[in-house]
């Protein structure tokens, strides 16, 4: 336990983004997350609200858990309370232990335009965060504190994703397309301000740090203005393809958007 937490540092060497064991580990994951929203999905399709509202609060208690337990782990490791400032919940993925919550403990227009929220980004979190996190399984061995309690949460917010569309909880009427986008722009903005404050690279903002965003990072040659603003505009073109292929599928079933 002493090793898995990293108390006193780490003795073993970082076996690697991509390695076997990185794979093996979060595509684990990834299918006990797939399985488990689809089962419990279809199971609650024609349960009550409050019956489907109760699997998100259980996923919002533990995303919110795991994460707290992670920041004061790495706080007593560090024997400082430093590491705050790299935990906000400020990248894409992280937003949903606001999000989540949201969604689970609120009413009416505030629910359902979060509900809307995880039901869009969840899905698309959970796979860059756990596939794409190139920078923490370079860093720290694949079962450490920092890759099992950020690859949880990523699938945690996965589950939401999916468990809301298999249980029917999602709206995605077009009115709430705007307050999406605001809720993305206001915490865009946020993490931008963050990064200049703290020196850090919240929502991959400031660089790709090993992760797919390297990809529009070298395209638009690292210009400190396109590069950010391509970011948030990727953020965009996938709320727009998402409501879009809702919107496709619905007309097909013949089912009001």
């Amino acid at each position: 336990m002493k090793e898995f937490f990293g108390i006193g540092g780490y003795t073993r060497t970082p076996e690697g983004y991509l390695s076997w064991q990185h794979l093996v580990f979060v595509t684990s994951l990834m299918v006990i997350m797939t399985v488990s929203a689809l089962v419990l999905g279809k199971k609650r399709k024609n349960a009550t609200s409050k019956e489907k509202n109760n699997v998100l609060v259980w996923a919002a208690l533990l995303i919110d858990g795991i994460e707290l337990i992670k920041i004061v782990m790495l706080c007593y490791k560090d024997g400082s309370l430093s590491p705050i400032r790299t935990t906000l919940p400020l990248f894409l993925c992280s937003l949903q232990l606001i999000a989540l919550p949201l969604a689970a403990f609120s009413k009416n227009r505030v629910k359902e335009a979060a509900t809307d929220f995880v039901c869009i980004f969840g899905i698309l979190g959970a796979v860059l965060g756990v596939y794409g996190a190139g920078q923490n399984y370079n860093a720290y061995p694949v079962l450490s504190l920092e890759n099992v309690a950020s690859g949880l949460t990523h699938a945690i917010a996965g589950f939401g994703s999916l468990y809301i569309m298999f249980s029917g909880l999602a709206s995605l009427k077009k009115k709430n397309i705007l307050p999406t986008c605001c809720i993305l722009v206001c915490f865009s903005a946020t993490a931008y301000v963050a990064n200049r404050l703290l020196d850090y690279n919240y929502m991959f903002l400031m660089s790709g740090d090993g992760t797919p965003y390297d990809i529009l990072f070298n395209l638009v040659g690292g210009s400190p203005v396109l590069y950010p603003l391509g970011v948030v505009g990727l953020f965009f073109l996938y709320i727009a393809s998402f409501y879009g292929i809702s919107f496709m599928i619905r007309r097909k079933t013949k089912t009001p958007a």
